[in-house]
């Protein structure tokens, strides 16, 4: 099947980043725009209290799901940004790491922020994804 989005790399910017610069779809693919994924158990509990790297896994389960529904994998995604309840960068690190190993070849451009709270008692990851997808 083929996919809609293509990644680029910069030769002119530092090769020390994780992930491609830019990604781009073609004018007919499908653009899916993602909530944040939160580290949320079925019954509505945090995942992975006080553990960065759990709740980045939690995330990524929960996205996957919500991409599954709407057709389309992690392979489709087109960027994301990560936003972590920290000022220490060792935290934000952890989380990206998930975030990175779970992405694979298909290092899309992110954002990881450092943040001061996020929505739900005791969460510390978020992740926001755009996909885009051809429809056959």
């Amino acid at each position: 099947m083929p996919r809609a989005v293509t990644l680029i790399r910069s030769a002119s910017l530092s090769s020390v980043a994780e992930y491609a610069y830019a990604a781009t779809a073609p004018a007919e693919a499908r653009l899916i725009f993602l909530a944040g994924a939160c580290p949320l158990n079925e019954d509505g509990s945090t995942a992975a209290v006080g553990d960065y790297a759990g709740q980045a896994a939690r995330a990524l389960e929960n996205l996957r799901t919500a991409l599954a529904d709407a057709g389309a994998s992690l392979h489709d995604v087109i960027s994301t940004r990560v936003l972590v309840a920290s000022q220490r960068q060792q935290d934000l690190v952890k989380a990206w790491e998930v975030v990175r190993d779970a992405f694979g070849d298909h290092d899309v451009p992110s954002t990881l922020m450092g943040i001061t709270v996020l929505g739900y008692a005791d969460q510390l990851v978020e992740i926001e994804a755009v996909a885009a997808v051809l429809d056959s």
